[in-house]
């Protein structure tokens, strides 16, 4: 159970908070998951400036402190920076590196594998395929993905947020040999793991963590019943996360649980009122 971790900004002018980034990542630790993954979808990377994301996993490493292992966000628009990144996140202590494709400029399959074996042959840490066809426009099926783990020793997970239950199931049961399945979209957390799902990457963690390490944990001891009934409580906060500004939502959430992380950079803005007083209710009565 791995949490996508919120970059805090200063309120006043949007800067990064590295105070506030700490206090997250204890937050997050205190709340028991087994994993950090900085300067993901749900930190923002596309609106951080390359030294921003050397810096913000720098600190999430060290105020970690080897209690919890970091898979650092290294995608790029180009297989240059990204090998950068990589290697920066290799450097500072990093477990390990995930990366998406780019996602401007349409590439082929062909193309997209090429940039993650050549991520891939630049560390000697795991790499983590991060699969987002909603915002890269290409799906990377299960053949696509396995066959970059057999020619890439190290890449050995596949972040799946296609939100397809199917294509992680295929993942899960023909190719779990091969590669080991993270599941990223929030409303197939219990899903996917029942189906054998390896873990799960997802941004409620920044705030709900304890229940999400609780359901992780009863259906790892095979306490099914338990775990669905806290599933249960808990399903409509992660339909209302992926309905639509995820983002905004967990900054929303964060600040209405009582901690501040500051607004998303612009052009995203902040969570509609309605939207918010629906999250805010959604919170209180179901007990987060």
């Amino acid at each position: 159970m791995l949490s996508a971790v919120a970059t805090p900004f200063r309120p006043e002018d949007a800067a990064l908070n590295e105070g506030g980034l700490r206090d997250l990542v204890e937050r997050t630790i205190t709340g028991g998951v087994h994993g950090l993954v900085p300067c993901g979808s749900t930190g923002e990377f596309p609106a951080l400036s390359a030294d921003e994301r050397r810096r913000v996993v720098e600190v999430v490493i060290d105020q970690a402190a080897g209690r919890v292992p970091v898979v650092a966000h290294t995608a790029a628009m180009t297989t240059k920076e990204a090998v950068a990144l990589s290697q920066h996140a290799e450097t500072a202590g990093a477990a390990a590196v995930m990366a998406v494709a780019p996602y401007y400029e349409p590439l082929s399959v062909e193309e997209i594998k090429n940039y993650f074996l050549t991520i891939a042959s630049a560390v000697s840490i795991p790499v983590v395929i991060y699969n987002l066809p909603v915002a890269t426009g290409v799906n990377l099926t299960p053949d696509h993905v396995v066959d970059l783990a057999q020619k890439a020793g190290n890449i050995t997970h596949v972040k799946d947020t296609t939100g397809d239950l199917s294509q992680a199931a295929r993942l899960i049961h023909d190719h779990g040999d091969d590669i080991k399945t993270l599941v990223g979209w929030d409303t197939l957390f219990f899903a996917s793991l029942l189906e054998g799902a390896a873990g799960s990457i997802v941004g409620a963690a920044n705030f709900i963590a304890p229940e999400l390490v609780a359901i992780y944990e009863a259906i790892r001891s095979g306490q099914i019943a338990s775990a669905k009934k806290e599933w249960d409580r808990i399903f409509p906060i992660m339909q209302f996360l992926v309905s639509g500004g995820y983002v905004p939502a967990v900054r929303a959430a964060l600040d209405i649980l009582g901690f501040s992380a500051g607004p998303a950079r612009e052009p995203i803005g902040p969570l509609e009122s309605d939207r918010y007083a629906e999250l805010e209710a959604l919170l209180k009565t179901n007990n987060a």
